[in-house]
């Protein structure tokens, strides 16, 4: 295959997770989805989404206090102090969610109820704020609270010892006393009932990326079939799909259909003939978190390429191994964005 060269290639980016920016304070109903903590405070959402709509509506209770019931489609915002923070939904027999918040932050946790399960149940898990701001955007505000910090509930008291009966000629055995409440060790939900971190490392989304813009050959006069040709060194069109699945850590790996067509002149006798080419690429990339909306990144991909010339006295086909090199800068706006690359195939 011949060399080529890509110049700029702009591109509109679907994402399905980006990050939204800072919104002002709650001042009114309409704009709570907005809202930010308040100096020194954390700041909790709790919005139901449920998959299958159901009608019953589900307490919430953040740090023991009753914030409100949520239906689906409604959220609530809690402003609790930084450090430990309870989450319960339902009465006093559903388990209970506890993380750390940090001073001047946000937290986001998706309740769904499940469809078919008498009395309601829920899942629970914590979102990130681009996923959780278009959300909150299109539900209904039921109301505000500000609650303590919150703490494990006590442990129940030891029971007294019992009576010992006489001493027996035969010594007893020593009795063994059960540790103190407070030394045993705290019971957390299981694994399937305990919301995420946001920040979790092992967590995935995918992206779908279309790209058109420009792509240059390098040289414009190879001998193609014996033929010496003279190639239109740019391209059109240039059309390229791709799809990667994107670490939260930065990594991403993912496949893409890149096209382009360029016309030629073959001697002798001169003759007017095309050359399309599709290449098969995986790529593999990395994107540095410059800002909540800003990610340049680097990558490279390796795949085939296949090149049909038709047309004049050029017919037939070529093949073969393909690599690649990208840099480029991607502009995130909540689930869609801006991709500039340029590459070198």
């Amino acid at each position: 295959m011949n060399e080529l060269r890509a110049c700029l290639a702009v591109s509109s980016a679907f994402l399905l997770a980006a990050l939204f920016a800072s919104a002002p304070p709650v001042h009114a109903q309409q704009d709570a989805w907005r809202a930010t903590p308040p100096p020194g405070k954390t700041l909790m959402f709790v919005f139901r989404n449920d998959s299958v709509a159901v009608a019953a509506r589900v307490p919430v209770f953040v740090n023991s206090v009753r914030v409100g019931e949520l239906a689906n489609g409604s959220f609530v915002i809690a402003t609790v102090n930084p450090g430990r923070i309870l989450l319960r939904l339902g009465e006093q027999t559903a388990p209970t969610y506890a993380f750390e918040g940090a001073a001047s932050q946000s937290y986001f946790a998706r309740v769904a109820a499940l469809g078919g399960v008498k009395p309601v149940r829920t899942e629970v898990r914590l979102v990130r704020e681009a996923e959780a701001r278009p959300a909150l955007a299109q539900s209904r505000f039921l109301g505000a609270a500000t609650v303590a910090a919150g703490a494990p509930p006590p442990a129940p008291a030891a029971p007294p010892p019992r009576p010992q009966p006489p001493a027996a000629p035969v010594a007893a055995a020593p009795r063994v006393e059960p540790p103190p409440a407070a030394a045993q060790p705290a019971v957390r939900p299981a694994a399937r009932d305990t919301a995420p971190s946001a920040e979790s490392g092992d967590q995935w989304e995918i992206a779908l990326i279309a790209s058109g813009g420009t792509f240059k050959m390098a040289n414009d006069n190879p001998t193609v079939a014996g033929l010496s040709s003279v190639f239109d060194k740019t391209s059109s069109p240039v059309l390229s799909i791709e799809a990667e699945w994107r670490s939260k850590a930065g990594f991403a790996v993912g496949g893409e259909a890149f096209y382009y067509k360029n016309d030629l002149v073959t001697t002798p006798p001169p003759a007017v003939s095309k050359q399309q080419v599709l290449a098969v690429m995986a790529n593999g990339k990395y994107y540095l978190r410059a800002a909540d909306w800003f990610y340049p990144f680097v990558g490279a991909g390796i795949g085939f390429a296949d090149a049909v010339y038709s047309g004049g006295n050029l017919k037939g086909s070529a093949g073969g191994l393909a690599y690649q090199g990208l840099a480029g800068m991607e502009f995130r706006f909540g689930s869609v964005g801006l991709h500039l690359q340029y590459k070198y195939l």
